[in-house]
């Protein structure tokens, strides 16, 4: 199944066999999932950059976490209800003094910023994706990464399995990854069996969830194993040293030095 972060990469880790994964780019300095905190993991020298999508009220991809406007605007409704022109008029910067009246970026202002600069972890959101494949988020998404030429460099990933299999459908070579929801599968499904049940790439769970038997099983398979979202340097070295694959954090910067720090598995 082989290590999809690791080969998705535009060049080489710093610490090898590991990849730092800027959450929603550079979040913690920066407003999440705007162009201002994707410029900013790529100053860090993220490996990777996180991002969330969801789909306009006129079917543009637009990257956006919360399906509700309030938490990152301020404003009210939802991102479904409203065009993309129309969301383009709030503020989602407001919380950052010096990033008021950023705007939200559609998917393919991302690839257009992001392409031979930075791979991309494209999630894709649950409350975007319906049982459709050929007129969907994933073929939206999926058709804008072609068209800037980032499917070498894109994962897509979802804790709606029905994602990751429409990905497939569409694309059979699209490299995917498990967002681990208990709602979705038994606790005592090994990994290596959701993975290879949806013909997905990699397993991403929380710091909460992961166990050395995860791990272990993860290992055996040849499957790379992501965690989210850590921030604190005590929990990335004890993560690095259990043999995760990558780590997602909010300060890219922090987990590239610690990663670099950590002593060798």
């Amino acid at each position: 199944m082989g290590r999809p972060c690791h080969t998705l990469l535009y060049k080489k880790p710093a610490r090898e066999g590991f990849a730092v994964i800027a959450h929603r780019g550079a979040s913690a300095y920066f407003p999440e999932n705007t162009l201002l905190s994707l410029e900013g993991a790529i100053e860090m020298d993220a490996d990777m950059a996180e991002i969330d999508v969801l789909l306009s009220r006129d079917g543009v991809p637009v990257v956006v976490h919360n399906e509700r406007i309030h938490r990152a605007t301020g404003g009210r409704g939802r991102v479904a209800h409203y065009t993309v022109a129309e969301l383009k008029r709030f503020d989602f910067g407001y919380k950052f003094k010096a990033a008021r009246g950023e705007q939200v970026p559609t998917l393919e202002e991302v690839l257009e910023l992001c392409a031979g600069r930075i791979a991309l972890n494209i999630e894709i959101k649950s409350g975007a994706v319906q049982d459709v494949v050929l007129d969907g988020i994933e073929a939206r998404c999926l058709e804008l990464v072609y068209r800037h030429g980032m499917e070498s460099h894109v994962v897509f990933s979802s804790f709606d399995p029905r994602a990751l299999l429409h990905c497939r459908i569409i694309d059979p070579s699209a490299v995917t990854a498990v967002l681990y929801d208990d709602r979705y599968y038994l606790r005592s499904q090994a990994p290596a069996a959701i993975v290879g049940h949806l013909r997905a790439d990699a397993f991403n769970c929380s710091k909460e969830e992961i166990t050395e038997k995860w791990i272990a099983d993860c290992a055996a398979h040849g499957i790379p194993v992501n965690i989210y979202t850590v921030d604190d340097p005590k929990t990335m070295r004890r993560l690095i040293t259990m043999g995760v694959s990558g780590i997602f954090s909010n300060r890219p910067d922090v987990l590239k030095r610690t990663a670099l720090e950590a002593p060798a598995v």
